[in-house]
């Protein structure tokens, strides 16, 4: 894979909250290729974060793809209210969803792009049969929810796999991954076979006009 293929999500968990909407521009001006947004309920993981309001808010700040990740708990019930707040991609977890196949069908009849996302002691065989609806795989390489931690080094064998699985279904799958993404793990997880990184604090370091050198850096080393 290419570096030209590689996508930086900027985690705006980590942005300014004062000042988010200038914030999506700046990462869009930056070369950011998609807004990860964070979406935690208090309960499926512990922080509570940012809902659909503020996703609307927040939405004529950019152009971008809005990458929507639900950290929550019975998602279902709220997929209609980020589809209708413009998210682009909404992934879901694979460990708070009973009837996974369901939930992705939920979000394609809202015209969206559909992501199962995965914490660190999921299998990736979880994934075996959503491989033909799935639209985005992301790895997590911390335990979501807290902030701060380091990236969890195993978990790259575990990317290793997913890629080979994507290649075997023959489809076209982003395989993202995020926790603890700097510009070293940025290198080790595109070898594994990523191709979309979310970070954090590694774009939202230095003012506005540091954040393009703190993508480029992370996708190229």
């Amino acid at each position: 894979m290419g570096m030209g293929n590689i996508k930086i999500a900027p985690s705006i968990l980590s942005a300014d909250f004062a000042k988010l909407g200038d914030e999506v521009r700046a990462i869009s001006e930056a070369g950011a290729d998609y807004v990860h947004v964070d979406v935690m309920d208090g309960h499926f993981v512990p922080n509570l974060t940012i809902g659909p309001v503020v996703i609307k808010s927040i939405r004529p700040a950019s152009k971008l793809v809005f990458d929507v990740h639900l950290m929550i708990e019975k998602p279902d019930a709220s997929i209609e209210s980020y589809a209708r707040a413009g998210a682009d991609i909404i992934t879901v977890h694979a460990e708070a969803c009973t009837h996974l196949n369901r939930t992705l069908h939920l979000i394609k009849s809202y015209g969206k792009r559909c992501g199962v996302s995965i914490v660190p002691t999921t299998p990736a065989s979880v994934l075996e049969y959503v491989m033909d609806e799935v639209d985005l795989i992301l790895i997590m390489t911390v335990n979501p929810g807290f902030g701060g931690q380091s990236f969890i080094t195993n978990q790259l064998d575990k990317i290793k796999q997913v890629r080979a699985m994507i290649d075997r279904s023959g489809r076209d799958i982003d395989l993202e991954v995020d926790g603890g993404i700097n510009a070293d793990t940025a290198q080790k997880v595109i070898a594994a076979g990523a191709n979309v990184l979310v970070a954090g604090s590694a774009v939202f370091t230095g003012n506005a006009e540091k954040y393009a050198e703190n993508i480029r850096a992370l996708r190229h080393g």
